[in-house]
């Protein structure tokens, strides 16, 4: 079962695992995924998993829960807490009952590096402090404290996603993700929007990285019970990125705003458990990720750039198309 399936990364991971033969159900209310982008072999259900009906409702027979469903913006998670709390934390709360009543093997869960809140100017490890700055933070920590709660009973890893970008993503969403949103600006308008310091960094790692370490997550027993980043370990400014994004849009600027709520100064991770444990390495460089993103929202999304917002919950007008 994959949850989120209509959002950026849930789409990606289950595509693949049709890819490799596998029967996907697939979850999503479509409060900010996409219809379009579920592939069209995975057998859908329509719900909000926050509903306390949801433990009836999912099918009895699936092995595997790939859980990346929930509100994924810190900004937005302050203009309504309680709705953040329950689309993050409540619905793995739901998640955790009708695995404990069901035949699940393990839960692999979709966490942030929003979880760490500001950190040294290092490597960030597993199992350093936690102190989020966000609601949206909070929420995911705390669902990492619910399955850790449970892991008698039910088995679960937890993936602590980086900046992740790539084709596929909703480039008119303008609340979330920092590469997606200066790439759609400089394609709409010319110039990107930075909204704090140009010195801060952030570990950027391209989506087909990530798929595997998906993937991967749900086949190894070593990782059970263990937390993991997903990331590069490579140190990227807020200047280094517009730099090559500039190189590859020409004619495009940028100009410098006010930070948004809960922002982090800067983060990036110590990838060795990961590499160690998952055998992985998110190898594909910030030059090569950057390339075939440009080229894919050249190609693909010219009407996607024209409604640009952070208003609420995303709109449904502007589908990504299916990568």
């Amino acid at each position: 079962m994959v949850t989120g399936v209509g959002g950026f990364i849930g789409s990606r991971v289950a595509r693949r695992l049709v890819q490799d033969g596998v029967r996907v159900v697939g979850v999503d209310d479509f409060s900010s995924g996409h219809r379009s982008s579920v592939p069209p072999e995975v057998d859908l259900l329509e719900m909000d998993l926050s509903q306390p009906d949801v433990p009836k409702r999912l099918p009895r027979n699936c092995g595997l829960v790939l859980h990346l469903a929930g509100q994924s913006s810190g900004e937005l998670s302050f203009r309504d807490p309680a709705d953040d709390l329950r689309r993050n934390t409540v619905s793995t709360l739901n998640l955790i009952r009708y695995a404990s009543e069901n035949t699940v093997d393990r839960i692999v869960f979709a966490s942030s590096m929003s979880v760490y809140g500001d950190v040294p100017d290092l490597p960030v490890r597993e199992s350093d402090r936690t102190e989020p700055l966000s609601c949206y933070g909070i929420a995911k920590l705390a669902s990492e404290r619910y399955l850790r709660l449970h892991r008698e009973t039910v088995p679960s890893v937890i993936l602590r996603m980086f900046n992740v970008y790539g084709p596929g993503q909703d480039l008119s969403n303008n609340c979330q993700g920092m590469v997606s949103i200066y790439l759609a600006q400089a394609l709409d308008t010319g110039t990107i929007e930075v909204r704090g310091a140009l010195e801060r960094f952030r570990d950027l790692v391209y989506i087909d990285d990530v798929v595997e370490v998906w993937i991967r997550a749900g086949l190894v027993d070593v990782a059970l019970g263990e937390t993991y980043n997903v990331a590069t370990g490579v140190r990227t400014t807020v200047a280094d990125l517009l730099e090559q994004l500039c190189v590859l849009i020409p004619g495009s600027s940028h100009q410098v705003l006010p930070g948004t709520p809960g922002d982090q100064s800067g983060i990036y991770a110590d990838v060795s458990l990961l590499s160690r444990d998952l055998g992985l390495l998110c190898s594909t460089s910030l030059a090569v990720g950057l390339k075939r993103f440009v080229e894919w929202a050249r190609q693909s999304v010219p009407s996607q750039v024209a409604d640009l917002r952070c208003e609420g919950a995303p709109s449904q007008s502007a589908p990504p198309p299916n990568q």
